[in-house]
């Protein structure tokens, strides 16, 4: 992508002006972001999506000012009557088992892939809607069938309702009020209050992106790197103390023990190159409820496609792919990286593959990870 040039989904903006100008900054409303745009699945089937057991989904219904949270997945029986108002149907995660809804999270390729989560779909009936809230990540709401009409407001007062099984702010103080009609979008910085009310049957694209905490992501690292150190260290060093003397204060704890622990951080923190390795690993770590199918592999590649359901990032010396890591230099660096920036590598890329590279890709192809065109296997 371009990032330079203007970008009818940013209405008008380059990608390096919104950026600069609104991400994680102040919200953008774009109108015909995508002119004409169409829905990727009718209703129907998002209801039969809602009842696979791999997909996440939830449904909100209110009355009055009672709220009711159910979670799938949903036999199309058990979702209410669509002449009945006031519900709502979230699929999560829709871009994982929808070519068009994959596609079209390619259209924001002008943000890391680290950072950009999913495709989130909202089905309601007139009046639907989640109430007044706020979200702790960036979000771009793209409007795909009929009418929400929208009140946005930069909260300051974040206190939640009581008694309710969904995170609603008690006093909202909405400042701008839109109605979103298909094909328009708005972008939502972090933590900016947003209230959606469907007028009419509608559907609602949520672009969500990842934002982890810095104490989740410690705790991940921190483990990682001690997995990774315990596989290379052989016998394990055990804490011994020949020299520790009698004590009068058993509740001490011995400096001897602090020492051990702090030289155990510094010996798994030695390797310069682990803690990056962690975070790729981490980075593309597969969703709990995605798996891979293994597939045959072709006897030769004229081209390659990742599949949907695959994370692929790279750094200065690896490319990483669902939670592994390979060293990466050269030629067969550069492909990689083209795979995982453009998702596809077309004949002319593959021609100068190495032939380690090109059983690299079988690999993964006979992981699932990959879909090949290609001669028979």
């Amino acid at each position: 992508m371009d990032i330079a040039q203007p970008s009818t989904l940013l209405g008008g903006l380059t990608p390096s002006r919104f950026m600069s100008r609104h991400w994680q900054k102040k919200p953008l409303l774009v109108r015909q972001a995508i002119p004409g745009f169409q829905p990727v699945l009718a209703a129907r089937e998002l209801f039969e999506l809602a009842g696979h057991s791999d997909v996440e989904s939830r449904v909100v219904q209110r009355d009055g000012a009672a709220w009711r949270l159910q979670r799938g997945p949903f036999a199309r029986r058990a979702l209410p009557s669509t002449k009945r108002p006031d519900w709502t149907l979230l699929v999560q995660g829709v871009d994982l088992h929808v070519p068009a809804a994959h596609a079209l999270l390619h259209g924001f390729s002008f943000l890391p892939a680290a950072r950009l989560d999913d495709l989130m779909i909202s089905y309601a009936t007139d009046g639907g809607g989640v109430g007044p809230h706020f979200d702790s990540y960036d979000v771009f709401l793209l409007q795909a069938q009929g009418r929400r009409r929208w009140r946005i407001g930069r909260q300051r007062d974040f206190t939640l309702q009581e008694g309710v099984p969904l995170k609603i702010l008690a006093r909202f103080e909405p400042e701008e009020e839109y109605v979103l009609e298909p094909g328009d979008m708005l972008y939502l910085p972090p933590r900016w209050a947003h209230d959606g009310i469907a007028e009419g049957e509608c559907q609602t694209y949520s672009i969500g992106f990842r934002a982890p905490a810095q104490a989740e992501l410690a705790r991940e690292l921190l483990q990682r790197i001690a997995d990774e150190a315990a596989e290379g260290e052989g016998e394990p060093r055990l804490y011994r103390d020949p020299a520790q003397p009698a004590t009068a204060s058993p509740g001490a704890i011995p400096e001897g023990i602090s020492d051990f622990a702090r030289n155990a951080l510094a010996a798994a923190l030695k390797d310069p190159h682990a803690l990056d390795r962690a975070l790729g690993e981490y980075l593309t770590e597969p969703k709990p409820n995605v798996w891979f199918e293994p597939a045959s592999a072709p006897r030769r590649l004229r081209s390659v496609v990742l599949d949907p359901r695959t994370r692929m990032l790279h750094d200065r010396r690896h490319v990483f792919i669902n939670g592994e890591a390979w060293r990466a230099a050269g030629r067969d660096a550069a492909l990689m990286r083209r795979l995982a920036d453009r998702r596809r590598l077309d004949a002319q890329d593959l021609e100068g593959a190495s032939e380690a590279a090109r059983d690299l890709l079988l690999s993964w192809c006979e992981a699932g990870w990959l879909q090949a065109n290609g001669g028979a296997p």
